[in-house]
């Protein structure tokens, strides 16, 4: 089963209109499901069920630290600074809009 980290604000505003946070978490957790993947949705601040809420710290700053101790997880988002940091040790780079695509298939 391979982990997948969103990052879900980038993964929203990738899209005109974005998705809400339920929607989006809704339809990565199916998406997740169809393909065998475990999703790890994290949002700045607070996050609605079935999400991880970053707290005090950025979401980004949470994928800094923790997509590291999962190598070969994949990483969702179109932040080139996030993709720098997290993204070294990811097995796979997957933009917002990309997912945002997939998630309908």
């Amino acid at each position: 089963m391979t982990k997948v980290f969103v990052d879900g604000r980038n993964v929203q505003r990738s899209q005109w209109p974005n998705l809400s946070d339920e929607e989006l978490v809704d339809r990565v957790r199916a998406w997740a499901g169809r393909h065998g993947h475990e999703a790890v949705i994290v949002f700045d601040g607070e996050a609605p069920a079935g999400a991880i809420g970053s707290g005090r710290e950025s979401a980004d700053d949470w994928l800094i630290r923790e997509v590291p101790k999962h190598p070969g997880a994949w990483l969702v988002t179109s932040d080139r600074a996030l993709r720098d940091e997290a993204g070294n040790e990811a097995g796979r780079l997957i933009g917002g809009g990309a997912l945002l695509a997939q998630l309908e298939k």
